[in-house]
């Protein structure tokens, strides 16, 4: 395709006042090696295939930032399971109320927009409640009943893309029965939680009463890959088999009643916290935790100079800022990540009676 000279006058005009005001716009700096990695591509010798998938691995990315950005600080669930599964199932109907369950409280949900459980995600959750992050495929019907037409629905390309916002915009995981679809989104999550490349998140696995679904997976788990070193037996920290929509919602709200959000400041891991342990929590931290610490302790810290920056009004204007919020910092090995999430179930245990906290919030 040809382009016109008009057009490529209009994109030298667009460049040319971005650049002009990179060390004024917020991130400045990342945009500004984003700019230089494109002027790099552009210098090799790819194929017109090649820039398609660039165009389209962008363009699916521009319009999902641009969804989630307005929701940001609403905390969300993203649930997994088979597109098969008929209405009539009692783990649709179990998927339905889970939905139900986690909007009343707060909680925004997040499906892969097809149908089976996915369609009872969005159906619980209710309008305006859920987004529907939809795969386009030839062979498949578009988006389910209950997020057609939503602004919240995000069509998607790639699998790839989808699967990163699944995952990037969640902050809780419900993964019923599925196929492999379901199995490939399971494990990406636990392989993601256990190398540290997301931030953690509670899994719940969830199926109704008597079901053998996750039952028959955990056995294989256990049996064919803790027993045989191919894990570590505390991986079996990074997920919770649950039976019922109040234990599975429990489980997943709970993660966050004294854990908030953590972060890294260089190599250090600061914990935000909802509420202060006291001094004998601490102490019991630093105690049962000495092995995923490279040195020092576990100890409190006030906010460091590089949460405030990256906290003012100029960088994020729209942030519900954290900076009012107890820490802990510690230098943990980046390593034992399933260790890390004893940790935080440890810190969850020191909440008080009083304590008032609200998930759905960030």
């Amino acid at each position: 395709m040809t382009l016109s000279r008009v057009a490529l006058s209009s994109l030298q005009q667009d460049v040319d006042e971005l650049i002009s005001r990179l060390d004024k716009v917020p991130h400045g700096d990342v945009i500004y090696q984003a700019l230089q990695l494109f002027l790099e591509i552009a210098d090799e010798e790819l194929e017109r295939l090649d820039w398609k998938i660039l165009r389209s691995c962008l363009r699916d990315m521009h319009q999902a930032l641009r969804v989630f950005a307005p929701y940001r600080h609403t905390r969300k669930i993203s649930i997994f399971g088979s597109a098969r599964t008929p209405s009539s199932a009692p783990v649709y109907e179990m998927a339905v109320r889970f939905a139900q369950a986690a909007s009343a409280v707060g909680f925004m949900i997040i499906t892969g927009a097809g149908g089976g459980i996915m369609e009872a995600g969005n159906k619980g959750a209710g309008p305006n409640k859920s987004f529907g992050l939809n795969i386009e495929l030839p062979f498949e019907q578009g988006a389910n009943p209950y997020i057609e037409g939503d602004p919240r629905l995000i069509h998607f390309k790639y699998f790839f893309t989808r699967k990163l916002f699944l995952l990037k915009e969640t902050d809780a995981i419900a993964v019923f029965p599925g196929g492999f679809g379901t199995q490939d989104e399971a494990f990406e999550c636990l392989t993601l939680c256990q190398t540290g490349k997301a931030p953690p998140k509670p899994l719940a696995l969830m199926d109704v009463p008597g079901g053998t679904y996750w039952q028959h997976w955990d056995r294989f788990i256990r049996e064919e890959l803790a027993a045989k070193g191919l894990i570590n037996g505390e991986d079996q920290e990074l997920y919770r088999i649950c039976t019922s929509v109040d234990e599975g919602l429990a489980y997943l709200s709970g993660f966050y009643r004294v854990y908030h959000s953590s972060r890294y400041v260089g190599d250090r891991l600061v914990l935000r916290l909802n509420q202060d342990i006291s001094d004998a929590a601490l102490a019991e931290l630093n105690r049962d935790f000495q092995d995923i610490l490279v040195s020092g302790q576990i100890e409190r810290t006030e906010p460091l100079p590089r949460e405030v920056e990256d906290e003012q009004p100029i960088n994020h204007p729209a942030l519900t800022h954290t900076l009012h919020l107890p820490r802990l910092i510690l230098h943990f090995n980046q390593r034992d990540y399933s260790r890390l999430y004893q940790l935080i179930y440890r810190l969850n245990g020191f909440a008080t009676a009083a304590t008032v906290y609200h998930p759905e919030r960030k």
